[in-house]
């Protein structure tokens, strides 16, 4: 490999790595500040409540377009439009007065992360065919890390900085503005038309039993993810913790994703049968709700941990998305295909958990739902992981 391409590889992964670490920071600062950003605008609840779902709205309405728009403009192009959407956006809504002005500039932000969302997988996939796992891994680990880490430096953050909540919110549009530079880099330097040029759109993948199984099994993991980061620290407390360590306990779940995300990468390209680990998920997840639902007080920390193990669904379902396609482009659909599944029931789930609960005043039938919604996850990742790829799916009669 010469030098400039060399260089080129290592502009591509700081692409990767940096555009990963900002699709999610967006959306999770909100919830530890969503307080003084309501009374700072000089809103209630209700508003709020919007808010908190624009996240599952966006990702999947804008992620549903994403592949459309690779298609106009090229894959890299694309995904530093979308990365320059979301500085925009993120970093212009801090500093606006106005709710209807900070309601459209966070549209615009997660729109970019939306393309992100759907189109990193098939950047990899055309940039790095050799090193699919390896780069995989990286993009769901830094998911995690970005999550967390904007999530635990939020209040710190409003607290110490000048500007307090609009200068935490501010620092997602400066990060999100650092990865849009080396994709710009790579967009210059590699101007091959690739996949995304490609006029034709194929055949519809619900002509793919493996590309539907996995669209639901994502799905799923993302509403049981979204679930818990709502719901899950009011079931510790209404089951008898106070809210600082209900809140910790929460904390646990998500951070279980930096991990998993190294591992599971690698386990889809090197494990033949992934059935077994599919049911390793499924039981934990059912095991975590049932700790919950009978025995909130008694090693809480099991549950939640449980509840994080069980969330490796998520990087299992980014890795079998490069794993069971081979054309950059079907990759590209199956993300877009995925994903917009998933963001749809992340975004319909806590509303209906939420609603079920004020219902029937309480949290055994929701988390009973919740378990059972375990079972179907199983079902539906025996289909993802099965062997073979969605191209071929679609190439049948």
């Amino acid at each position: 490999m010469t030098k400039l391409r060399r260089q080129a590889t290592w502009v591509a992964v700081a692409a990767v790595v940096l555009i990963s670490l900002n699709l999610r920071p967006g959306a999770t600062v909100l919830g530890p500040i969503i307080a003084e950003v309501l009374a700072g605008l000089g809103q209630g609840a209700a508003w709020g409540g919007v808010l908190t779902a624009l996240p599952g709205v966006c990702f999947a309405f804008f992620g549903s377009l994403a592949v459309a728009f690779s298609l106009r403009v090229g894959l890299n192009g694309a995904l530093w439009l979308g990365m320059a959407a979301a500085a925009i956006g993120l970093g212009v809504r801090a500093w606006v007065s106005d709710a209807a002005w900070f309601l459209a500039l966070t549209v615009l932000g997660f729109a970019g992360i939306a393309i992100g969302n759907v189109l990193v997988p098939a950047f990899i996939k055309r940039r790095f065919p050799e090193r699919v796992a390896t780069l995989t891994a990286a993009y769901s680990t830094c998911l995690a890390v970005g999550a967390t880490t904007a999530s635990a430096l939020a209040v710190p953050m409003a607290r110490s900085l000048p500007g307090g909540w609009r200068a935490a919110l501010f620092g997602c549009g400066l990060t999100a503005l650092a990865a849009v530079v080396p994709m710009v880099a790579v967009a210059v330097t590699d101007r091959s038309a690739g996949v995304t040029r490609r006029r034709d759109k194929g055949p519809s993948l619900l002509r793919s039993r493996r590309a539907v199984a996995l669209g639901v099994f994502f799905g799923i993991q993302s509403m049981q993810a979204y679930v818990q980061f709502g719901w899950v620290s009011q079931m510790f407390r209404d089951g008898g913790l106070d809210a600082a360590y209900a809140g910790l306990l929460v904390s646990i779940i998500p951070a279980f994703g930096i991990p998993a995300g190294l591992v599971m990468a690698r386990l889809v390209d090197r494990v033949a049968d992934l059935r077994p680990v599919v049911v390793v998920m499924g039981v934990l997840l059912a095991v975590g709700y049932l700790g919950i639902l009978y025995a909130p007080t008694f090693l809480p920390w099991l549950w939640a941990t449980a509840l994080g193990l069980s969330g490796a669904a998520f990087p299992m379902a980014l890795a079998l998305i490069t794993a069971r396609s081979r054309d950059p482009h079907v990759t590209a659909r199956l993300s877009g295909f995925g994903q917009t599944i998933g963001y749809t029931f992340a975004a319909l789930g806590p509303f209906l958990v939420g609603v079920v609960h004020g219902v029937t005043g309480g949290w055994a039938v929701p988390l009973w739902v919740l378990i059972a919604s375990s079972v179907a996850m199983v079902v539906a990742g025996f289909g993802a992981v099965a062997r073979g790829y969605v191209d071929d799916d679609l190439a049948g009669p």
